[in-house]
């Protein structure tokens, strides 16, 4: 009786785990990953002063499953080259991954506020529309710092290269803001997470928390040179745009850079529905008989 009993509830078992629905929530096959740990296969780099695709002294490079940014090759001097590593596609709604830490000393001639300072620059202009001296794409910048080993200093802060956003249903003109984070000393690795939709909100988030939000992502302010003013519309609310990751002095590794997109079918009959895409985009909904 207990034999056939068991048997009962493992057929039962078996029955409920064939019919119970997918996970609802994203699997790991569900991220898009933008560095694949091998090479640079789908980056693309503009360094100030350099034309688009020329990699100045092999500023960005893979190593070891790394990506890494390196000056080694700048003979000492950082000379403001300011470069950026742009991801081939564009992208509008969703949320990125980005595993970085900082390492070695800062290459020399480097300014002081680059010290242990990078970032992933957001709905950013596209590489070509760079002019060849330009220093910082006009996009949006979770800034992603390192402590000094003494002092405060937070990161997954915003800059704005060319941009303004909304906070507090203002207008806000500074460049930089601080957000809500710890410090993280030495060469620990450090793990930022942005959620952003379209022209609306965005979130910068550390261990699950958010640590800055703001919204209405727009083209208008300084703090970029030598730009094409034809790209420059300053008032045009920004949709979406392309992904960029920083040289700006200091040695850096990223060992993630992946992305869930928000944006997708929303139709529940749809082969490819994603019960997590807030952005609809139906066109690409596919059905099955």
């Amino acid at each position: 009786m207990l034999r056939s009993t068991a048997a009962l509830c493992l057929i039962a078992f078996s029955s409920l785990a064939q019919n119970a629905p997918a996970p609802a929530g994203p699997q790991p096959s569900d991220w898009i990953q933008l560095f694949n740990g091998k090479d640079l296969e789908g980056w693309t780099p503009k360094i100030t002063g350099y034309e688009v695709g020329e990699n100045f002294g092999n500023t960005f490079r893979v190593e070891n499953g790394t990506l890494k940014v390196s000056y080694d090759q700048y003979g000492g001097q950082f000379n403001n080259r300011f470069g950026h590593l742009f991801y081939k596609d564009a992208f509008s709604y969703y949320r990125l991954v980005v595993e970085y830490r900082f390492v070695g000393e800062q290459c020399g001639g480097g300014p002081a506020w680059a010290l242990r300072n990078s970032g992933a620059m957001l709905h950013g202009q596209p590489a070509r529309s760079m002019k060849k001296d330009q220093d910082f794409p006009i996009s949006i910048e979770v800034q992603l710092l390192g402590g000094n080993g003494k002092d405060p200093r937070t990161t997954a802060n915003l800059c704005t290269p060319g941009t303004n956003v909304v906070m507090n249903d203002k207008l806000f003109t500074p460049h930089c803001i601080n957000s809500k984070s710890k410090t993280y000393h030495g060469e620990q690795w450090v793990r930022v997470e942005v959620e952003v939709h379209g022209d609306g909100t965005f979130k910068h988030i550390i261990d699950g928390e958010p640590v800055l939000a703001y919204e209405m992502p727009q083209i208008g302010g300084g703090s970029v040179s030598n730009h094409d003013p034809q790209v420059k519309r300053d008032g045009t609310l920004l949709r979406g745009g392309t992904i960029s990751l920083q040289s700006e002095s200091h040695p850096v590794e990223f060992r993630k850079v992946e992305l869930l997109n928000l944006a997708g079918c929303m139709d529940p009959k749809a082969a490819n529905y994603k019960p997590w895409y807030i952005k609809p985009e139906n066109v690409s909904c596919v059905y099955t008989k």
